[in-house]
């Protein structure tokens, strides 16, 4: 499998609404931290994943962390 583009070296801080949203893991969405179909014709899917309560959330910008799709500071390490 590919190594995903690193799109920034620190997590995407977004306050969401409760609902699903798709994390981008390929790192090429315009629309970081989320998807905008960028991935088609490679090895990566997005992440679905929900938001039960509305807050402020780190989203892995580097597209590295064991938690995805949020920031656990792998990208203190890169």
């Amino acid at each position: 499998m590919s190594e995903p583009t690193i799109a920034k070296k620190a997590p995407y801080v977004q306050e969401l609404e409760p609902g699903s949203y798709w994390w981008c893991a390929c790192g090429k969405s315009k629309n970081q931290p989320f998807c905008d179909g960028s991935h088609k014709g490679t090895d990566f899917e997005p992440v679905k994943f929900e938001i039960t309560e509305k807050k402020k959330y780190g989203l892995c910008g580097c597209k590295h962390s064991k938690n995805m799709p949020f920031c656990d500071g792998t990208h203190k390490e890169l």
